[in-house]
């Protein structure tokens, strides 16, 4: 079989470019995606095709093959990035696999290297592929869907708590002005708890790519940071400061997710940041562009591990959670949500400037409903 690897050697590029110009035509979420996205683990497959090919004879041979281990490693991978990719199917996934056969099978006709041999190592190992991406997608969204519910839950026992033990000082307190202070804070955690509810509940429908759903509307940033941080100073014992000149940043946001980002940053700078030093939120507005930052002395994160933690598939293989990890789905959130308002996530640490993360956002975005999503189409 090794003048059929080299028709396929031969014909690489021509292949993939067949593919995906087909893919293009037939499968709608494939628009969405990038090129690069788009051929992922393809070439990777296409080489341990030739590679089995270049090696074995037969069927039984060729399934103790390495190289068809690889393409089971591969496809699992292709599976959990189309999974991440906005608007695709399992059925979507399927049809790419059927195009990658018939455009394989046409080539290899074209240049009559075809064989009822070759015909039936090419079923079964795109039919194994297929088996194991459509497999790992599924597996991906119910991780997913598990991991945004479970963020969710835990979200809405913080304002939860928050609230119980502000109505525990209501009742020891006898100044009315205090008191009734007090109970807007805990309506206020209230309302938010009701919100992060109506989430969870769009969180069980998450699709492929797909993430928590936002509304925007206008609101004041600043009465949204100091919500949370008058909150998280009830509740933590450790010093927390905020840095904000303006008494007023309006724009059009999603005002829960912008509180939640904060909430998130702060539960992950009290608990990995050093006790004995002061935790730092500030809020700064400069056009249509906001910086939002949380920071924290103590052990920082290494640099190899600075972009990683914000992905999801990182945090998604199964293996045993370490300290990193579990930093995993609230930071892919922020990213996320900083994403949907146009924005970014950016990370600085070291042991002697500590800990900071900020987010830079646009203030003024279309104001409605939308559906975020995991990750870019860049795989990002």
């Amino acid at each position: 079989m090794k003048h059929i690897a080299q028709v396929i050697i031969d014909r690489h590029q021509e292949i993939l470019e067949l593919w995906e110009a087909t893919v293009k035509k037939r499968i709608i979420a494939s628009l969405y995606t990038n090129n690069i996205v788009l051929r992922d683990h393809l070439p990777d497959m296409l080489n341990d095709i030739t590679d089995i090919l270049l090696r074995y004879d037969s069927l039984p041979d060729m399934t103790k093959a390495e190289s068809y281990q690889e393409i089971v490693a591969n496809s699992t991978d292709h599976g959990r990035h189309r999974a991440t990719s906005e608007a695709y199917t399992i059925d979507q996934l399927i049809h790419e696999y059927i195009i990658f056969h018939r455009t394989l099978t046409e080539v290899l006709r074209t240049h009559g290297a075809y064989t009822s041999e070759v015909g039936d190592l090419l079923k079964y190992v795109l039919e194994t592929a297929m088996l194991q991406s459509c497999s790992s997608f599924n597996l991906s969204l119910q991780e997913m869907q598990e991991k945004l519910v479970g963020t969710l839950a835990h979200d809405i026992r913080n304002p939860i708590g928050a609230a119980y033990g502000l109505l525990e000082i209501i009742g020891r307190e006898k100044d009315p002005k205090k008191i009734d202070t007090l109970r807007q804070m805990a309506q206020r955690s209230l309302k938010k708890s009701l919100t992060l509810t109506e989430g969870l509940l769009d969180a069980v429908t998450v699709k492929a790519g797909e993430g928590m759903m936002l509304m925007f509307a206008e609101g004041d940033l600043v009465k949204e940071v100091e919500t949370v941080y008058q909150e998280a100073c009830h509740i933590y014992s450790q010093k927390i400061r905020l840095e904000c000149s303006t008494k007023e940043i309006k724009g059009i946001v999603d005002g829960t997710a912008i509180r939640r980002v904060l909430e998130n940053l702060l539960t992950n700078a009290i608990k990995y940041g050093d006790i004995n030093s002061p935790i730092t939120i500030s809020l700064k507005g400069e056009g249509d562009q906001v910086r939002l930052s949380v920071h924290n002395y103590g052990n920082p994160i290494p640099p190899e591990k600075q972009q990683s933690i914000f992905n999801y598939l990182t945090h998604s293989s199964g293996e045993k959670a370490t300290p990193l990890q579990s930093w995993g789905m609230g930071l892919t959130l922020v990213k996320v949500i900083a994403k949907a308002h146009d924005g970014q996530v950016l990370l600085t640490s070291s042991e002697e400037e500590g800990t900071r993360f900020t987010i830079e956002f646009n203030k003024n975005n279309k104001p409605g409903k939308i559906r975020t999503h995991v990750f870019d189409n860049a795989g990002s």
